[in-house]
């Protein structure tokens, strides 16, 4: 393969990434699991952890310096779109009936993993911290990476356990729904504190970013609302397609320019796009359809080689500290989102079973981790130890669910006990 032209290792590259991650997706679901959990896996297997840790010479030869970029472009349009559908997929309706609840759970499953990331942060910083990463940035990211929610992991584990319908269910879519806003917007903080040069330089881009949401929610949703309305089934799919396409670009692009990450401006862009129209909705779909299997695993690769496990083997302290990485995030969602759901009046069944599904993180965490990279706000060892964590919490979700809402069997009924012999009687006289 010619080093001029990256063509041909590219078309070696992503058919076999799109392969590979469709059959971990396959094994993960036989077993029970979401299917993200294996596209993650193999994403870290092609990596240095496992094929570059064997068999180097076959990573390089796979992912070529030249083809990198290219297949990090690649997998970044496919995040770009998978945000806009979760964002378009984001139904803030689902609060009715449960707002209070919704709230105090999502708060509590926010607060406390916050408070107990920012503990875990400060004492990490000398080690783990890179050069040059002021304080709050590193301890604000750190806490904001410990309490996320995946909220698309958890709505295909709801449908998976049939539950999705439920009480239970719409109100864990409900909590996970202000969890993610609240997330994405203190992740939206830490990247304008990450990003600027000054504190001033970091009100500017927050009072932007806040700008250009309002007119997205106060004028775009109106105007597209308008148009879903009145042109949109006189429109060819193959144009509403383009223009979902354009919109989820421009609106990423308006947000890199503000100085907030491309991800909220797709992600922005799916909340404010009309939800309920036909013609919308499957031209969606028909994005989802291509990005999630075609593109995404890209991206899962693009983390798989910044994830290096054998970097941690080397000491043992860095497992140390990715244990406490582990029951930090555990203790912090899981627990803070089961106590309230108990305190809010809910049994302890259904509290713990909200706790489990809000401690998924999925792919919305790598997500947030690749920021924190991109940024320089947290290091390779540190990136390794969160990934990490995102796979084993969201990995414990499903099969915790599926035990504490395991169909209970009727209690035995006792065996009917037989009536006691008749007793002797005496003969009658003659």
């Amino acid at each position: 393969m010619s080093a001029a032209d990256p063509l041909p290792a590219l078309l070696v590259a992503v058919p076999v990434v799109i392969l590979a991650c469709q059959m971990g997706a396959a094994l993960l679901r036989r077993l029970g699991q979401p299917p993200v959990i294996g596209e993650i896996a193999m994403g870290i297997v092609l990596g240095p952890s496992l094929i570059g840790w064997v068999w180097p010479q076959a990573q390089a030869w796979l992912f070529p310096d030249a083809v990198l970029p290219y297949t990090s472009v690649l997998g970044q349009f496919g995040l770009l779109a998978f945000m806009f559908l979760v964002g378009l997929e984001l139904d803030l309706g689902a609060l009715r009936g449960h707002s209070r609840i919704a709230v105090a759970v999502s708060q509590a499953g926010m607060l406390l993993p916050l408070g107990l990331g920012a503990l875990l942060a400060l004492a990490m910083y000398g080690q783990l911290a890179p050069d040059g990463v002021g304080l709050v940035p590193f301890t604000l990211f750190v806490a904001v990476a410990m309490s996320v929610t995946a909220f698309p992991v958890l709505a295909r584990i709801l449908v998976d356990r049939g539950l999705y319908g439920t009480p239970l269910g719409a109100l864990a879519m409900a909590c996970a729904a202000v969890d993610d806003v609240a997330a994405w917007c203190l992740l939206a903080l830490v990247v304008a504190l990450a990003s600027a040069g000054s504190p001033l330089d970091a009100l500017t881009t927050a009072g932007l970013a806040v700008l250009f949401a309002g007119a997205m929610v106060l004028v775009v949703r109106p105007l597209l609302a308008r148009w879903a309305a009145a042109r949109a089934d006189r429109t060819n799919d193959g144009v509403i397609l383009v223009l979902l396409f354009s919109g989820l670009s421009l609106s990423a692009l308006m947000t890199d320019l503000i100085g907030v990450h491309t991800l909220f401006g797709a992600f922005l862009f799916g909340v404010v796009t009309p939800r309920g129209h036909r013609r919308v909705e499957a031209s969606a779909a028909r994005l989802r359809a291509v990005a999630v299997p075609v593109l995404l695993p890209l991206f899962f690769v693009h983390t798989g080689l910044r994830t290096e496990i054998g970097a941690l083997a080397a000491d043992p302290v860095q497992w140390l500290w990715a244990g406490a990485v582990v029951v930090v995030a555990v203790l912090g969602k899981w627990g803070g989102a089961a106590g309230a759901a108990r305190v809010c009046g809910r049994s302890w069944r259904e509290a713990l079973s909200i706790g489990a599904l809000m401690n998924c993180r999925g792919l919305t965490e790598l997500v947030v981790l690749n920021i924190g990279l991109e940024l320089g706000v947290i290091g390779p060892e540190l990136f390794t130890m969160l990934v990490l964590m995102a796979l084993i919490t969201t990995a414990v979700t499903s099969p915790a669910v599926s035990r504490l809402h395991r169909p209970r069997l009727p209690a035995p009924t006792p065996a009917p006990t037989p009536d006691p012999a008749p007793a002797a009687t005496a003969a009658s006289p003659t």
